[in-house]
Formats: C-alpha cells, sequence, structure tokens
C-alpha cells in the first residue's frame, strides 16, 4: 500500500495480494463478498456451499485486514482511488454449482450471482468510502472471461466440452445491474482478446481497461467511436511479469499510432488514457512493482508534455 501511494500519487489502489493462498485470489475474493451465498474451495475450484465455511471466513479476513491497512496509510487521501472486483460474468464461468457444472450454465443461478455480488459490492464500495471519507471511488469490473462467455468458449467442469454462448443483451444488462448498484465511478477491465467495446460502453461503463498489445485494427472504428463518446480508456503499456523496461517514450509508441490513425490530437490522448500494467502486477517482484509503477507514472508525464507542444 505504501508502494501504491508513492509511486502513483494521482491514481492509487487498493493492491490484491494472490500469492496469500485462496480467497485473496480474484474469485475468492469476490466470492466473499456475496450476500446470502456461500461458497467453499474443492480441488476443482470454488463451488457454491450451503453455508459460509472457513474458505468464505478466510476471504472476508483478509479483505477485512486489507481494507485496515488501507484506511491506516491513506485516511487522509483526497482524490480517485480505485478498488476492483471480479465482474459478475467472469464469476459465474468460474464458480460450480453444488453438482459441479459451472453456475454459468444455469440462468437463475446467474441471476442470483449477480443480484448477490451487485449487493456485496455497494457494501464495499460503501466501506471503503466510510474509510477514505476523502477520496472519489472508482470500482473496477474485472471480467477477463467475458469474451469467452460471449463467443461460447467457456469450458465445462469436465473440460470436455463448452457452454453455451450467452446473448449480449443479457450480459449487458448483468453488467449494468452491477454498475448501477453503486454511485461510483464505473470502469471495466477486460485482458483477454476480444474486448467488446461497444458492449461495455452501453452496459454504463465509462472508462475500459485493456491490454495495449491485444488491440486490434477492427476494433478501431468501435474504440474511436468510445472516444469521441467520452469514455476514458486505461491502456496496459507494461509488463505484468519481471521484464526490461524500455524509455517511457518507446512503451507508448504503440498507443501514440493507434491515436493517429483514429485522428485523435495529443491533447485528446493525455485527456483521456491512463497508462496501466499490462494486466495486474501479481506474478511480478517487489522491486519490479515500483519500478513498473513508477514507469506508468513517467509515461504519462510524457503524455502531458507531448499534449502541450
Amino acid at each position: 500500500m505504501r508502494i501504491v501511494l508513492g509511486e502513483l500519487p494521482g491514481l492509487p489502489y487498493l493492491p490484491e495480494l494472490p500469492g496469500r493462498g485462496p480467497g485473496a485470489d480474484m474469485i475468492g475474493r469476490a466470492a466473499g463478498l456475496l450476500v446470502e451465498l456461500a461458497v467453499a474451495l474443492q480441488p476443482s475450484g470454488w463451488r457454491f456451499a450451503d453455508r459460509p465455511g472457513r474458505d468464505t471466513t478466510r476471504a472476508r479476513s483478509m479483505l477485512a485486514q486489507d481494507l485496515d491497512t488501507l484506511e491506516e496509510q491513506a485516511r487522509e487521501y483526497e482524490g480517485p482511488f480505485k478498488i476492483q472486483v471480479a465482474g459478475p460474468w467472469t464469476l459465474a464461468a468460474s464458480i460450480e454449482l453444488r453438482h459441479g457444472d459451472r453456475a454459468l450454465r444455469d440462468p437463475g443461478a446467474v441471476r442470483d450471482l449477480i443480484a448477490s455480488l451487485a449487493e456485496g459490492v455497494a457494501a464495499h464500495v460503501a466501506e471503503v468510502r466510510r474509510r477514505l471519507p476523502r477520496a472519489t471511488i472508482l470500482l473496477q469490473l474485472d471480467e477477463p472471461g467475458l469474451p469467452g462467455v460471449l463467443a461460447g468458449t467457456v469450458p465445462t467442469a469436465s473440460g470436455f466440452s463448452r457452454l453455451p454462448a450467452v446473448e449480449a443483451p443479457l450480459v449487458e444488462d448483468g453488467l449494468r445491474r452491477m454498475i448501477e448498484a453503486t454511485d461510483a465511478f464505473p470502469l471495466v477491465h477486460c485482458c483477454a482478446p476480444r474486448a467488446p467495446y461497444g458492449l461495455l460502453r452501453a452496459a454504463g461503463a465509462k472508462a475500459v481497461s485493456v491490454d495495449a498489445a491485444l488491440l486490434r485494427r477492427e476494433d478501431e472504428d468501435t474504440i474511436g467511436e468510445a472516444v469521441e463518446a467520452g469514455t476514458g480508456f486505461l491502456l496496459g503499456i507494461v509488463p505484468g511479469t519481471d521484464a526490461p523496461l524500455p524509455a517511457p517514450k518507446a512503451s507508448l509508441s504503440r498507443v501514440q499510432e493507434l491515436w493517429r490513425r483514429l485522428g485523435f490530437s495529443p491533447r485528446v490522448l493525455a485527456e483521456g488514457v491512463a497508462v496501466t500494467p499490462a494486466c495486474g502486477l501479481a506474478g511480478a517482484s517487489p522491486g519490479y512493482v515500483r519500478a513498473a509503477l513508477k514507469h506508468c507514472r513517467e509515461a504519462a508525464r510524457v503524455l502531458r508534455e507531448t499534449a502541450e507542444d
């Protein structure tokens, strides 16, 4: 938390540390927020259970400890502050029903999960706001599984088949319910190929976070429309695991070239884009984490200076 506040004073966030074990991982951490739905860890992964047990308790305990640390380190912080939680579709594609199939297969289970998660995330946002009374809360829904849900490529629990694709209007509605459950600034992160930019914007996301290396030429019209509509972008330009880092200007070349093709000025790029790691830093060493966050901050400075020239 001290590293984040020191290296990203303009947009800090609550770190996730999945290396601590089950319940600190993306799925277990979000499952711990569910209201009136319990989960338990099985050899195959997370599964719905009849009542909360030690796995749910551990997930909630670790999050509570993180919030205590957050309050201790950042209580007087004033400005935008980001928290993140696994989105409903990635959660539905990951948690199993009691009989072993993924929740995504059962529309009723998906509806219950979305309602439960929306209520739990709203309470979580309220708790963070209580601990950081001067901050403006940004809520990031992590949806790496979303393209697979839409394309029908999510494997069944056995791995021998694929679950049917979910229709785009249903996916959009589920995301909208999550976004409308709180008054936090909503953004969606999708570090998988074929992120559905138009759907995310229609669902109410005011910003989209993606890996810049996965941007495709066929997405450029949709991205341009989103930029013109005022949608912000968090573009991952820094590797998420230890790697040599070039000069910040070199890291920006892909993004700047995209903006030139779209016909937008450097000022629009500086005002509408934040630069980030590609997809989290859970696999990075502590030293690289500090270097990567510093690299993002310096790259943002280059964007601002370019816009002023």
